[in-house]
């Protein structure tokens, strides 16, 4: 029995399965370790998931989560777990593992992340062999919610909106400038909250002031990751995430300019990555193969 996490900086998924069932499924917030200590990751483990998952300790768990991409990140994410699970066999990994094992399985191919931040990789089939850096909220996450939601926020600030979309925002969210950057500034996961704004950008994407910046976001995207992938033109490209999932007729738009073929967009990496494990352990027999 074996617990499989997928976090991104807004929520993880989990699903306790074993090689040939699904057993349960949880939700708690999203955790990343570059803005979150290991107490404050235990803090939700012990008061959500535990009790969703009945107290359950399973033998093994493999967590794929934003920002798990250095050993030091990762010691704060299995320390948290290890308080929970003092039993379990833990591994950590970064969630371009979990895009890339749930969207190619063992055929190459570029995997990418658009949620609330954005990743992309190319692999082999077996193993990620190169990836663009991505340089998070404040330097980078070109094509994510995030971006996305700085794009529109920054336009109203600037008064740059016109009057019919500014007052629409204004309203929705109750919005003030001073309320703005204390939110933004004094959050601990300041991603997450320009993210929010991705919903209203959905719901306003035929405007075409917005359905502009849905485009710059994507076309930021490509031009600073995909392309400069070798052989990005001849291989599938593949998607993960809210943003890829419910912004996808823009986003075949801007990757038909690059002469990219988008071959899948997936909201989870869910079923993939159970999919992934089941065979593993109906191959092994053991979850640490």
């Amino acid at each position: 029995m074996i617990l499989i996490a997928d976090s991104g900086s807004t929520k993880t998924d989990w699903r306790m399965i074993t090689a040939d069932s699904v057993l349960g499924q949880a939700q708690t917030a999203g955790f990343n370790p570059m803005y979150q200590e290991a107490d404050e990751i235990y803090k939700e483990l012990h008061d959500v998931l535990l009790p969703q998952l009945n107290e359950q300790q399973p033998t093994a768990i493999y967590y794929y989560g934003a920002g798990c991409s250095s050993p030091e990140r990762n010691k704060r994410v299995e320390d948290a777990l290890r308080m929970v699970f003092p039993a379990s066999e833990l591994h950590v990994d970064h969630d371009l593992l979990s895009a890339a094992r749930a969207l190619c399985g063992h055929k190459p191919g570029i995997a990418c992340i658009l949620g609330t931040g954005s990743n992309t990789c190319l692999y082999d089939g077996a193993a990620i062999t190169d990836n663009v850096p991505s340089l998070g909220f404040l330097l980078g996450d070109e094509g994510s919610g995030a971006f996305m939601g700085k794009l529109l926020i920054k336009a109203y600030l600037y008064r740059e909106l016109p009057e019919d979309l500014a007052l629409s925002l204004k309203n929705t969210y109750n919005l003030t400038k001073d309320g703005i950057l204390d939110t933004l500034y004094n959050s601990s996961i300041p991603s997450r909250y320009m993210a929010t704004f991705a919903k209203f950008m959905h719901e306003k994407q035929k405007h075409p002031v917005i359905h502009g910046m849905i485009y710059e976001n994507f076309s930021e995207f490509f031009e600073r990751h995909v392309v400069k992938y070798e052989g990005h033109q001849a291989l599938p490209v593949n998607f993960v995430g809210s943003i890829a999932y419910y912004f996808g007729d823009i986003l075949k738009q801007v990757a038909k300019k690059y002469g990219l073929h988008v071959e899948t967009i997936i909201q989870s990496p869910s079923e993939g990555l159970i999919k992934y494990h089941q065979e593993l352990l109906q191959a092994f027999g053991t979850p640490n193969k």
